[in-house]
């Protein structure tokens, strides 16, 4: 298209006007841009007013002070303008050790330093000393802090251990040979042979019952008065030849010789030893065969060191074998071995299990629950509440208000997520369960723990040595 000079000279103004307020914008976006902080934190700080003197400050406070002291120049040794005190150091309360004379950002976690200021009063760890934390409900609420209330109840607890089969041996009996003779007929063929009550073991042949027999059957036959005392004198050498009552009266009432008598089982159960075979000759007193009963097996439990003083004779016990599947065994606890086992810090819970059908047998793999009822009640704590330090055991108890204060406690038994405090704490006081350990460590840079390890070495030296 065909311009003319004048309108060339038009175009090229409006342009050149276009261009000038183009730029003018700029200016003015990039000085609004200037002037207005990048960081929101750094916006929120530099909108707060001046922060008060309210007592002890919380990580979050001695941040938001750091940032503040960054723009107004402050460094340690000077006076913060905002509540006339002077500053100390700077520190990162994670890594309280390390002071710096500058507020700047800890060269050790992704946060600001803080100030430790003249008139906080140290602890042994150059934190500032408090009697309480005070955490804001904004950081509360991004720390997820739950708190408990301190209740009053009782606990059941249990100790669950695995353990082996073995054979009672309080249901035991040794067959032993009551006079000497010759194993004629033997009914139990090898050991671990189940055996019920009665039933014949073996039938021996002893010939020195033969002329006490025949002694006794001669008195017997005899006529005249005053023949009792012969009578009960050949009886008595029966008994010392080593013949019971059973086979007496069975010679009196038949009056024939009984030089061949059945041995019989006194109990049921297997046979676990048999020292006898047919056509051999035993001696008076010699063990011939040991029976074992199966109507109540042990079962030896490997129990945890440390629940040891939770095991009580007599306690009841529930036992489960993957061998019977869908079938539990109850029992009670009937001794705790006095042994430990050094390499796996357990000791032996020996348990007495009813065995009704003998599916029990010894060797098998069982698991075992043994409970502990206690009627007595007591104060209760969430577990998870409970710091331990190393040196002593601690709660935090919630104040109220967003403050929280370090109490040391004195735990008993635990159970099913509980603990028990034998001291240190009242019912309806409220315990932090979560995020405790934040605030231990920030109670420690109060001095608080300071204070309690000072209490500490002022005890009384009986006191002291109690401790664990």
């Amino acid at each position: 298209m065909n311009t003319t000079p004048m309108q060339r000279a038009a175009l090229g103004a409006v342009v050149s006007v276009a261009l000038a307020a183009a730029g003018y914008g700029f200016y003015a976006l990039g000085k609004r841009q200037g002037s207005s902080p990048a960081d929101p934190m750094a916006a929120e700080t530099a909108s707060a007013p001046p922060m008060a003197d309210t007592g002890p400050m919380s990580i979050a406070q001695g941040e938001e002070a750091t940032r503040r002291h960054i723009q107004l120049g402050v460094k340690a040794g000077d006076t913060d303008p905002a509540n006339g005190r002077k500053v100390l150091y700077y520190h990162d309360p994670m890594m309280p050790g390390n002071k710096f004379d500058k507020p700047a950002k800890s060269p050790f976690m992704d946060m600001m330093l803080v100030p430790v200021y003249a008139d906080s009063g140290s602890g042994s760890d150059g934190g500032t000393a408090g009697s309480a934390v005070t955490i804001s409900p904004r950081i509360q609420q991004n720390l997820g802090l739950r708190t408990a209330e301190v209740s009053v109840g009782s606990l059941a607890p249990s100790v669950e251990a695995v353990g082996n089969i073995a054979f009672n041996e309080r249901d035991q009996v040794i067959v032993q040979a009551r006079a000497s003779g010759f194993v004629e007929k033997l009914f139990v063929r090898a050991t671990l042979d189940a055996v019920a009550k009665g039933q014949p073991l073996a039938e021996l042949y002893v010939p020195d019952w033969v002329a006490a027999q025949e002694e006794f059957l001669s008195v017997a036959r005899m006529k005249g008065p005053d023949l009792a005392a012969l009578v009960d004198g050949a009886r008595a050498r029966m008994r010392q030849a080593g013949m019971n009552d059973t086979q007496i009266a069975a010679l009196e009432s038949s009056g024939k010789l009984q030089p061949r008598f059945t041995l019989s089982a006194p109990i049921g159960g297997v046979v676990t030893e048999l020292l006898l075979r047919e056509g051999m000759t035993v001696a008076a007193g010699a063990t011939l065969l040991r029976i074992n009963g199966l109507g109540t097996v042990w079962a030896n439990a490997e129990v945890p060191e440390s629940q040891a003083a939770l095991l009580r004779p007599g306690a009841r016990v529930t036992a489960a074998s993957p061998a019977v599947p869908g079938k539990t065994y109850s029992g009670t606890v009937q001794a705790i071995l006095p042994s430990v086992d050094a390499t796996t810090r357990t000791l032996k819970a020996r348990l007495e299990l009813a065995n009704p059908g003998g599916r029990l047998v010894p060797g098998m793999f069982v698991k075992v629950q043994i409970d502990n009822p206690r009627t007595a009640t007591m104060l209760l704590v969430p577990t998870e509440a409970i710091v331990q330090t190393g040196r002593r055991t601690l709660v935090m108890l919630a104040e109220g208000d967003g403050r929280f204060q370090p109490a040391e406690v004195q735990i008993g038994i635990e159970s099913g997520g509980l603990t028990e405090i034998t001291r240190g704490l009242k019912a309806g006081q409220r315990v932090v369960v979560s995020a405790q350990f934040l605030i231990d460590s920030e109670a420690s840079l109060r001095g608080i723990g300071a204070r309690l390890n000072a209490d500490e070495e002022r005890m009384p030296a009986s006191r002291s040595g109690s401790k664990p």
